[in-house]
Order: C-alpha cells, then structure tokens, then sequence
C-alpha cells in the first residue's frame, strides 16, 4: 500500500511539474498597461501577423476574458514577445469597447 502511495505521489507531482505554464497578460485583471504608441503597434502586429494567417476577427466579438484564452493559445504561432503580445491584447480590448 504504501508503494502504491509513494508511486501516485510520484506520478502526481510528475504530471503538474510537466504541465505548460502560460502567462496572461497582466491587463487582463486591470487597465491597459500599454501607452497609446504600444497599442498603436499592437493593432499593427495584429494586423500583420495576424491577418497573415487568417481572417482578423472583430476585436468586440469577444470579452477580454475570452481574448485572453485566444490570446495566450496564438501569441506562440505568431512568435509574438511578451511585450508585443501584451501590446496586441491590450489594442484588442481597447478596440472592442468602441
């Protein structure tokens, strides 16, 4: 019983040690942290690296929670900084309040 234990800690602490971090924008919790010359290059990059792959979704066509989730699973495919991903995601919110 006792290997039994030892080997599912094992394994617990294996599978949470190996699981993906991801980092959400910090203006996901608050106000945009980027100057308006950032969002200014965030809604270029959005336009340029985005619209490279796919057509540019509409920026109020979901909440900024949800842009966080979109956000975080394709930064990575368009090789986007964390300074630039931030840029993009706060362009984004601040567009789909308009």
């Amino acid at each position: 019983m006792k290997k039994f234990i030892a080997a599912a800690s094992f394994t617990a602490v294996l599978l949470i040690s190996c699981t993906p971090k991801t980092s959400t924008p910090t203006a996901a919790t608050g106000p945009a942290t980027s100057t308006a010359e950032q969002i200014a290059q965030g809604k270029t990059i959005f336009e340029n690296s985005c619209g490279r792959c796919h057509k540019l979704p509409d920026p109020a066509s979901h909440t900024s929670v949800q842009w966080v989730g979109i956000m975080n699973s394709m930064a990575p495919k368009a090789r986007l900084t964390d300074e630039q991903h931030q840029w993009v995601y706060d362009y984004i919110v601040s567009a789909g309040k308009k």
